[in-house]
């Protein structure tokens, strides 16, 4: 799985270690000053490079699984189309509604109402004293599952209201769910 994402920090700590965990088959690639379009820019020009090495030498093994741009709704400009684009090219999205950490949170609790950054943050610090921006992997995966089914009943319950998409919501979860689905194959 190639992940490209705009999170030098908190992104970054947590798929590393889902990395990890998952017998090392993430790599990431950060986009420090990044907005969705860069990052889907960005994967773009993964995903025809290693297509390109892949031919070159011969060996399909050299092209990606999967890609996965991983970005927050925040304020950025371009995002309807940095998805249009993304779904151009065959690359997923994991788009948080505000942002990433809403995925930390589900880790912890239901959230259905809307919710700002700095709110999220602060339900972070209270599950996970001392928090800031990197995350406590050790406190983190063991609720893994949980916060993919609040994530997906979240997810079901926004488009249920014909709001998929809106704050609060998610997509982390299923580019998780595809990682851990590739430690099941034997």
């Amino acid at each position: 799985f190639l992940i490209v994402c705009e999170g030098t920090v908190t992104e970054r700590t947590y798929f590393k270690e889902t990395g990890r965990l998952e017998r090392g088959i993430v790599v990431l690639d950060i986009v420090s000053e990044g907005v969705p379009k860069t990052v889907v820019e960005r994967a773009v020009a993964r995903k025809k490079a290693s297509e390109r090495e892949a031919k070159r030498r011969k060996d399909q093994n050299l092209r990606y699984d999967e890609i996965w741009c991983v970005f927050d709704v925040d304020t950025h400009p371009f995002l309807p189309e940095a998805r249009q684009q993304a779904k151009d090219n065959g690359i997923h999205v994991a788009v948080s509604n505000p942002c990433f950490e809403l995925w930390l949170l589900l880790h912890f609790q239901d959230q259905t109402a809307h919710i700002d950054c700095d709110k999220v943050g602060h339900l972070c610090r209270e599950h996970m004293p001392g928090y800031r921006k990197a995350p406590p992997c050790e406190v983190l995966m063991p609720r893994q599952q949980e916060a993919t089914t609040r994530a997906a009943q979240l997810d079901k319950w926004q488009a249920d209201r014909g709001n998929a998409g809106a704050n609060p919501s998610t997509g982390v979860y299923r580019l998780v769910q595809e990682i851990k689905a590739v430690r099941a194959i034997p």
